[in-house]
């Protein structure tokens, strides 16, 4: 019992780490973690049967996308930080501190589920047609505010010239 109880407050721990240094970016980047593992453990038994052979440059490449997401992210959460800092100095205030960070993360995750459905329909397993739907949905939703946020900014700026 007291081997579980360690356990479970190492992950508190963890958990606890991360959600003080990310705030609310730090579920997307424990989502986005799963998916990755998941998408590559996915992947590798899909290949099988794809006809594809796995390799080790495969392997590495798969990794090296994935951690590439990663860096995504923290772009967005530069980009956050860069957004926070130029208000600070116009005196004014906003009630976000990653919201492009956290497009950025909700929309990789969204890649890795279209990913990981693609390679169980692959391996042969039935796929509910509203899964795949659902998440390409959330997918598009996200482009779709992004943009509309992208076009309102493009706007103001034409305004005020």
């Amino acid at each position: 019992m007291n081997k579980v109880n360690t356990i479970k407050g190492f992950f508190a721990s963890v958990f606890g780490l991360l959600t003080s240094l990310f705030g609310m970016l730090a579920i997307p980047i424990l989502l986005l973690v799963a998916c990755n593992v998941i998408d590559y453990i996915t992947g590798i038994a899909a290949s099988n049967f794809r006809g594809q052979e796995i390799s080790s440059y495969k392997g590495i490449r798969g990794i090296t996308k994935k951690i590439c997401m990663w860096l995504l992210i923290v772009v967005g959460a530069i980009v956050d930080e860069l957004i926070i800092y130029a208000v600070a100095h116009l005196g004014l205030v906003i009630p976000f501190t990653f919201m492009v960070s956290c497009i950025v993360a909700i929309w990789l995750i969204c890649n890795e589920l279209i990913s990981i459905i693609e390679n169980l329909k692959d391996i042969g397993i039935p796929m509910p047609d509203f899964l795949v739907k659902l998440t390409k949905n959330i997918k598009s939703q996200i482009e779709t505010k992004a943009d509309v946020i992208s076009d309102e900014s493009e706007a103001e700026r034409d305004e005020e010239n």
